[in-house]
């Protein structure tokens, strides 16, 4: 992490994304939400669009996008949202995003994923989640460097989860071709890797200007528990204990996201993870709040980029 005071603000829980956008102005900023059709990402989107900023959803239904364009347009007046096609499990997609982008990007949010669906594979053979959360957020992010280091000042926002703790990376065996699958442990692997992403993008990035931080957002009910029964998710509850957070509305989720993207109280910060909209303390033994060691690691950073590339060169 950069420097060693904890980053704190006046948000917390209850705090929403339009509370904490309040008042900066983002007018001539260009940004990219990728999940921009759905849960928070629809909340991170119109917070975005509503402080002024033009804003691209990228989404896999381009239909859904469409709908929820001309819904933020409507609700914000800001006409400059605009849809692009996203599969993050398929470089091809990932690729031509990136290519066709011209002119600076100042905020990258890369805030879509998948949860624990049963053992997928893409055509590559890379485990579904770790494909889709990290390696698909990864080239987007790198083949956007250029245009994030041309807007001076750019922020990525890498959406996580406390879902982090459940796994580190298992550089050995990461796409479980030797180990058993469980849905729980490569979505936290996945989300593992975005915490370790936004710690050696930010060290690579200092010199061009651009900041990574990782976010939990809490627990919000959206499509992205597709895969998770009600069953199951009491059950993870339980498990918590009084640990368990409440159950926070899609605009609370985007809070953290939007505050990172946005507020001058981030200023030059990067590499960090952030929870209920002020920075994470260490996680603690018995608790389920606060970021795990290994999630911060500067050598298993470095080492996960440097996989990542090889495997998206192959």
């Amino acid at each position: 992490m950069t420097g060693t005071t904890r980053i704190t603000t006046p948000f917390n829980a209850q705090s929403t994304a339009a509370e904490v956008v309040a008042g900066i102005d983002l007018s001539g900023r260009r940004a990219i939400v990728t999940g921009g059709a759905s849960g928070i990402g629809i909340e991170t989107a119109r917070a975005l669009a509503g402080a002024g900023a033009e804003v691209t959803l990228a989404v896999r239904n381009l239909e859904a996008g469409e709908r929820t364009a001309e819904d933020i347009i409507a609700t914000t007046g800001n006409k400059q949202v605009f849809v692009a096609p996203l599969e993050l499990a398929d470089r091809v997609s990932v690729a031509a995003l990136a290519t066709a982008w011209e002119g600076p990007l100042h905020i990258l949010v890369n805030n879509a994923g998948v949860m624990a669906p049963p053992l997928t594979r893409t055509a590559e053979g890379w485990e579904l989640q770790f494909a889709t959360n990290h390696l698909g957020h990864f080239g987007l992010a790198t083949g956007l460097h250029r245009a994030l280091t041309e807007a001076g000042g750019a922020r990525v926002v890498s959406v996580s989860s406390a879902a982090h703790q459940r796994s580190p990376i298992v550089f050995d065996d990461i796409n479980f071709e030797r180990r058993e699958y469980t849905p729980w442990e490569g979505y936290g692997q996945s989300k593992t890797a975005n915490v370790l992403f936004a710690v050696e993008a930010s060290k690579r990035w200092a010199a061009d200007g651009i900041t990574v931080n990782a976010l939990h957002p809490g627990g919000i009910r959206t499509a992205l528990q597709r895969y998770v029964t009600e069953e199951d998710l009491n059950r993870l509850r339980a498990q918590a204990g009084p640990d368990a957070p409440a159950w926070k509305t899609p605009e609370q989720g985007a809070a953290t996201s939007v505050l990172l993207a946005t507020s001058p109280l981030l200023d030059g910060v990067g590499g960090r993870y952030f929870e209920d909209c002020n920075e994470a303390e260490p996680l603690q033994p018995g608790s389920r709040r606060g970021v795990a060691a290994y999630a911060l690691d500067p050598e298993a950073a470095a080492r996960l980029w440097t996989v990542s590339e090889e495997i998206l060169a192959r």
